[in-house]
């Protein structure tokens, strides 16, 4: 995996966006911690999953990628593929939840991309993907269990380390574990002292549950609004790494990551989405003791969708005047 991971680093290099970093005195004030944010919700499409998907469609042999690629995704990951998909001139399928936020709905359309919906055609998803591979001979893109999707994402945790060199801690967040268990593999080349946490919401434990009984456990889907961590199931490619080099697997209730959006963009003027803001609000909230240390937090994306987001802020207003 390490030498994919070096494979990588120069097969997204100039496609990519190399992402900033950025600090927060107040943030650092508040937890004690020297921070440090690897934003990758300003990457191309709004999200770290860009990495992945140019790294591994980028791969696909020429003659059978112009028959057009597969993928499935609540929106990030669909992006992704969308993009990549146009920028080589291929079709793109994405099967993808009618729940999906409108935002990233819109944005996977406007990459070029066919949308096939599998809660209205009565299939899962990944059954749905692999018969649209077959049917049309489509090379399937997953979201996360996949060597080059992984290696592909530990190119923005090897970038932090690049710039801000060591850290104590690197704080990721958790949905089907590309990003962790590329985070990981990047702290483990870079810094192998760093300790790495991956961060899930509260309802979607399924990692946590996997990392604490050693073996892959299984949920229904969550009910959160970090609907890029609505998976039922880490990945055996993306577990194996995780149980290897990840020391522990912490979880914030919806509530948190609300309060960590609105921190996001009322002192960093950052836009985040739920899933993105997962690491920040483990910061925020003290389920990770991170006083003295130097600690790496990584921004996972940023397609937020606007108006969802103005209602949860008005909400939390609300709170703060009644208390």
């Amino acid at each position: 995996m390490v030498a994919r991971l070096i494979a990588a680093r120069e097969r997204v290099r100039g496609h990519a966006h190399r992402t900033p970093v950025m600090t927060s005195l107040t943030l650092d004030e508040r937890t004690g911690a020297r921070t440090a944010f690897k934003c990758e919700s300003l990457q191309r499409m709004g999200a770290f999953k860009f990495r992945g998907a140019y790294n591994t469609i980028a791969q696909i042999p020429e003659a059978v990628r112009a028959r057009g690629v597969v993928a499935f995704s609540s929106g990030n990951h669909a992006q992704a593929v969308a993009l990549v998909a146009q920028e080589f001139g291929i079709p793109a399928v994405i099967v993808m939840p009618s729940w999906a936020p409108q935002s990233k709905l819109d944005a996977t359309r406007g990459y070029g991309a066919e949308i096939v919906f599998y809660d209205q055609v009565g299939e899962d998803r990944d059954g749905l993907a692999e018969r649209l591979s077959r049917e049309r001979g489509l090379t399937l893109v997953p979201p996360f269990n996949h060597p080059e999707i992984v290696a592909g994402a530990a190119t923005a945790a090897d970038e932090l380390f690049e710039e801000v060199g060591d850290l104590d801690l690197l704080l990721v967040p958790l949905g089907g574990g590309g990003l962790l268990s590329g985070s990981a593999l990047a702290a483990r080349v870079r810094c192998p002292s760093c300790r790495v946490i991956g961060v899930e919401p509260e309802a979607g434990d399924d990692g946590a549950r996997s990392f604490r009984s050693g073996r892959l456990e299984r949920i229904e889907t969550p009910e959160t609004i970090a609907d890029g961590a609505r998976t039922q199931s880490l990945g055996p490619v993306t577990f194996e790494l995780i149980r290897r080099y990840v020391a522990d697997i912490v979880t914030v209730p919806d509530a948190e990551l609300i309060r960590a959006m609105a921190f996001a963009i009322e002192r960093m003027k950052l836009m985040v989405e739920p899933t993105g803001v997962l690491a920040l609000a483990a910061l925020m909230s003290g389920r990770v003791e991170a006083n003295g240390q130097r600690v790496g937090v990584m921004i996972s994306g940023g397609n937020a969708d606007v108006a969802q987001i103005a209602r949860w802020l008005a909400g939390l207003a609300d709170d703060r005047q009644l208390r």
